[in-house]
């Protein structure tokens, strides 16, 4: 049985991989999703990586998967525990010395963002393509998000010694297929695997995510 803890990204709570949860437990894992100190103004992304480290506890055979923000925390908690697999889905990746909040123009984020408002001007770019119940609710669990961890450089000198797999959501409005084609090659060297969502995939899709990280366990394990 793996144990898989999932990450969620800035603002946002554990409950949002709840059905993703769901669905690894039918398939005979198990998962944690802790909500990260989003809105304490003295938590750094050292913080957040204990928040993860202790809620995977003593447990072995663990992957760990990012969503979006999750992604400048996950290594952290792969450097600190040996862990399986890291997983970013729709993730961010980080680079030695990085501070957060420096990368949308190290990456050219920030253009795309003005390409995007003009493509879908008045549009959701999260929760698209979720179903509008599930929107609605996670809309209303939003927190806000401190600003701290995006001033502070990302503390490691390199990636983890880590199997990494990115998940990429041709649907993406946030962070779109090609943005993240490119980030993947070229921080990583990786071409990631595809899943037909947008950027809230453990969502809009969660038993295909699923399956994925499942998949993911079997072969790397």
């Amino acid at each position: 049985m793996t144990l898989f803890a999932l990450i969620h990204g800035a603002g946002d709570v554990g409950w949002y991989w709840h059905l993703v949860e769901r669905e690894l437990r039918q398939r005979g894992h198990d998962a944690v999703a802790p909500d990260l100190p989003c809105e304490d103004d003295g938590a750094g992304l050292p913080k957040y990586a204990d928040a993860v480290v202790n809620a995977i506890g003593a447990r072995s055979d663990v992957v760990v998967a990012a969503h979006s923000f999750g992604g400048f925390t996950a290594p952290l908690v792969a450097a600190r525990l040996p862990v399986t697999a890291l997983v970013l889905v729709a993730g961010m990746i980080p680079a030695p010395g990085e501070a957060p909040g420096d990368w949308p123009a190290n990456t050219g984020f920030d253009e795309v963002m003005r390409e995007q408002a003009r493509r879908f001007p008045d549009a959701d770019l999260i929760y698209h393509d979720v179903p509008e119940d599930l929107a609605g609710q996670a809309r209303s669990r939003a927190r806000t998000q401190s600003e701290t961890p995006g001033r502070d450089p990302w503390p490691l000198d390199a990636w983890p010694p880590v199997p990494t797999r990115c998940v990429l959501c041709t649907r993406d409005r946030f962070f779109p297929p090609a943005f993240m084609r490119r980030v993947a090659a070229d921080r990583l060297g990786i071409v990631p695997d595809e899943i037909d969502a947008g950027h809230a995939v453990a969502l809009s899709r969660p038993a295909e995510l699923a399956s994925m990280l499942a998949g993911y366990a079997d072969t790397i394990r």
